[in-house]
């Protein structure tokens, strides 16, 4: 047979690497190709997706050059690695090929919410996917939460349990069609199926699961859904009655609860919303955004966020969550439903019991949920990963970064669903290391190469089923990214389980393990999210972290420089009677500040009604059982005790996100003349900032609001002169700033602005916690930092 030679053809291999498995890549480049009329073919593999492609050359140029701007929605091409081949001039058309082991050197997709197409057919009585709950495509639907490992093929997920039908697999296999290779594609014949049970595991008697679901939490009864990376737990937002009883069952009696609304209008008629906020709402990744109440929204909703000026808001995200609001709907036709507003209001908060994760398999809801929920709506489709929902909130101050809105930037509560497991930059390659986080808000953090994958949220490491949940997710993180740590980092607290489980680790792999100090690492986590080389001036505050003297530290001025770190200063110490109980009973840090100032009587008479205050008068007095914190937490603890807002707290951070609400409830503030002051401490040197005299003004304030206004405004004058004067001492003009006490809107903003118009340039954690769960990525970055310098 004769071969006719074509002269001009030229011909490329191309390597892509990024976000390009599981988001319709390569039906992309197939139709891409066809359009062009090049020849060649495309594949998965374990570093992301392979291109061999021939045809004249200005074509290829432009094909190559197209890749990254014309790629599906999901998709994210880091690079692109073209190598120039001999043509095969046999070769007549573009094919896909089947996918190949590998290195893995790619990443899944997170999951993300239903796409328009996929919302037409199932709001459409003749689709054949009319009302079915796990409709997806290429551009919607589950991935890491249902993916065992790369590369992304169905026998690799929890859908390979679910053999398509032949509907379904003539779309699989059908290059022009949306489901082209979507593995977790089904339908009612061949797909997953939803079941409605009892408490102990009985099925319910309902005709039809959705419908039964919806008049069970009309009648007020808490509903367990399983969704795509655990349960929520859901009840009807205005039934006052069912959300005390789900805050009863779960013991979370004062904590705020996420609600779910079907649309940004119906959203509108409770909060404020921002064209930034709506935009963010309706994004694919569907976070749980913090917005501002309305007015009347307490009249109405009064258990929601007791004591608080914000709720946390997400849209439907599931096929599952559409079809409850379709249903309270009654059954509308077509899609512009969608559009209006919907009354319907769900709870929808994490389904765990207290202090434990979150709920994941159909057995263990029986056991973990049988004492919570009235019922159970399920499905047997595995969750592989569990994923909790991500908390955000939108703030214009921030620059915006790829993926926010327009005009706004973000800073993440919370780093989970939507946003797990996609990689941040990193400015150089280095070795591989596993970063194990703290205790609190605990997530774990692996790099490879230019990356940096932080994993999902986990939560406090307070039980054993936590510290499981860490292993199973350090576990799932190396699996998935095919990478075996060179080293492992991990805080200096030596009796965190985070620490343990680093040690067992490192020790396993036999590779160096480092430990990383608290504060250090939540500045560093700022430097690697902005890529910050070099040194920086980084105030890190927050609840507790140990000091290098062994001490617990929390407000702390310190020079960071990759591997290493300087402490300027810090706040002045405050007594803890009782040690840590004191971190939760603001009343005591309030005995602590009355004692310090001299006018510990006054304690007997402000807290007459908690049983101990004779015991903690007496420990204060003695000094026994009263360690010093530099912690900034602490000092809010102080101030809302003295005020008398907040004696106990229920769950962590509350004093200040109520001395936070009634600050900006009271509006602008100044300063309290003389409300601080900065001294030097011999032997040392350090630089002290001392607010003792803010907080003995606020002891005689009769009016909370105002004196939480005027805390606010005191401090945030105290910390921009502190910190001016270190950056004129050191010459540096990056500020860095981090901690949990910047989850603080009212105190991160004030900040930014203040230390922006002294010529300061400011960063935050914004795509990272600036809490806790953000550690475990400034951890990676001092190790790598001391794996370069070769110090180990």
């Amino acid at each position: 047979m004769l071969m006719i030679v074509d002269p001009t053809r030229v011909a490329r291999r191309l390597r892509v690497r990024g976000v390009v498995q599981g988001v319709g890549f390569r039906p992309f480049i197939y139709r891409f190709a066809n359009s062009l009329g090049l020849v060649g073919w495309v594949r998965n593999d374990g570093g992301g997706v392979e291109i061999e492609i021939q045809g004249s050359e200005p074509i290829l140029d432009a094909f190559t050059q197209c890749l990254a701007s014309e790629a599906p929605p999901l998709a994210r091409v880091d690079s692109i690695e073209p190598e120039v081949i001999p043509p095969d001039h046999s070769r007549k058309d573009f094919t896909i090929l089947p996918s190949v082991e590998g290195i893995v050197a790619t990443a899944i997709g997170p999951d993300v919410g239903v796409c328009p197409s996929c919302l037409s057919e199932l709001f459409d009585p003749q689709d054949r996917r009319w009302r079915y709950p796990f409709i997806n495509c290429t551009h919607c639907g589950p991935r890491y939460t249902i993916t065992r490992s790369l590369p992304y093929d169905r026998a690799r997920t929890s859908m390979a349990a679910f053999t398509q039908c032949p509907s379904c697999d003539a779309e699989y296999r059908h290059p022009g069609d949306r489901r082209f290779h979507a593995e977790p594609n089904a339908c009612p014949e061949c797909g997953p199926q939803l079941s409605l049970h009892e408490p102990h595991g009985v099925p319910a008697l309902a005709r039809d699961a959705v419908a039964e679901t919806l008049r069970r939490l009309q009648l007020g009864e808490v509903v367990a859904i399983k969704g795509l990376g655990g349960f929520h737990l859901a009840c009807d937002a205005a039934n006052g009655d069912a959300v005390l009883r789900l805050r009863v069952r779960k013991r979370r009696p004062h904590k705020p609860l996420a609600l779910m609304f079907a649309n940004v209008a119906s959203v509108a008629h409770w909060a404020k919303v921002s064209a930034a906020e709506a935009a963010t709402l309706e994004s694919p990744e569907r976070p749980i955004v913090l917005l501002e109440k309305l007015p009347h929204f307490d009249d109405t909703l009064p258990g929601v966020a007791p004591g608080l000026d914000e709720v946390g808001v997400m849209l439907p995200y599931t096929p599952l969550h559409y079809l409850l609001f379709h249903e309270a709907a009654g059954h509308p036709t077509g899609t512009a439903w969608l559009d209006q507003v919907q009354p319907a209001i769900f709870v929808m908060t994490s389904a765990n019991p207290h202090g434990e994760p979150l709920v994941q398999g159909n057995d263990e809801a029986f056991e973990r949920l049988a004492e919570i929920a009235d019922v159970l709506l399920m499905h047997n489709r595995d969750i592989v990963v569990r994923c909790d929902d991500s908390v955000l909130r939108v703030r214009a101050d921030l620059p915006s970064g790829p993926g926010d809105a327009a005009g706004a930037g973000v800073q993440f509560q919370r780093r989970a669903r939507g946003f797990t497991p996609l990689s941040m930059p990193l400015p150089a390659d280095g070795p591989a290391v596993l970063a194990f986080g703290a205790h609190f808000k605990a997530t774990l953090c692996l790099t490879r190469e230019k990356e940096a994958f932080l994993s999902q949220h986990i939560g406090g490491l307070d039980n054993p089923a936590a510290c499981t949940a860490l292993d199973e997710a350090a576990e799932h993180l190396q699996s998935i990214l095919s990478v075996r740590p060179a080293a492992v980092a991990h805080d200096a607290h030596p009796d965190y389980y985070s620490t343990r489980a680093a040690f067992a680790l490192a020790e396993k792999l036999d590779v160096p393990l480092i430990a990383v100090q608290h504060h250090h690492a939540h500045i560093a986590a700022v430097c690697a999210e902005h890529c910050l080389d070099g040194p920086v001036l980084g105030l890190a505050a927050d609840g507790v972290g140990l000091g290098t003297d062994g001490m617990p530290w929390g407000g702390e001025l310190m020079v960071v420089d990759g591997a290493e770190f300087r402490r300027l200063g810090h706040l002045s110490p405050l007594p803890l009677p009782g040690g840590d109980r004191a971190a939760r009973e603001p009343w005591r840090m309030a005995c602590g500040v009355l004692h310090a100032l001299g006018r510990g009587d006054e304690a007997i008479e402000r807290f007459a009604a908690q049983p101990n205050v004779e015991q903690v008068l007496g420990m204060l007095v003695r000094g026994t059982r009263c360690p010093p914190t530099t912690s900034l937490g602490r000092w809010f603890d102080a101030a809302t005790g003295l005020l008398g807002v907040c004696d106990t707290m229920t769950f962590e951070g509350q004093a200040g996100m109520v001395l936070e609400t009634l600050a900006r409830r009271f509006g602008e503030s100044l300063a309290l003349p003389g409300g601080f002051h900065i001294d030097k401490r011999p032997p040392d040197g350090l630089s002290v900032l001392n607010l003792y005299p803010l907080l003995n003004q606020l002891i005689d304030e009769n009016d909370a609001a105002r004196g939480a206004a005027h805390f606010h405004a005191t401090l945030i004058d105290g910390l921009v002169q502190w910190i001016g004067d270190a950056a004129h001492a050191t010459g540096l003009r990056r500020v860095a700033l981090s901690g949990g006490c910047m989850h603080n809107r009212l105190l991160a903003t004030g900040l930014r602005k203040r230390l922006a118009a002294r010529g300061l340039a400011v960063f935050e954690a914004q795509h990272v916690p600036p809490g806790d769960g953000g550690l475990a990525l400034g951890q990676a970055w001092v190790a790598r930092a001391l794996l370069a310098r070769g110090v180990l």
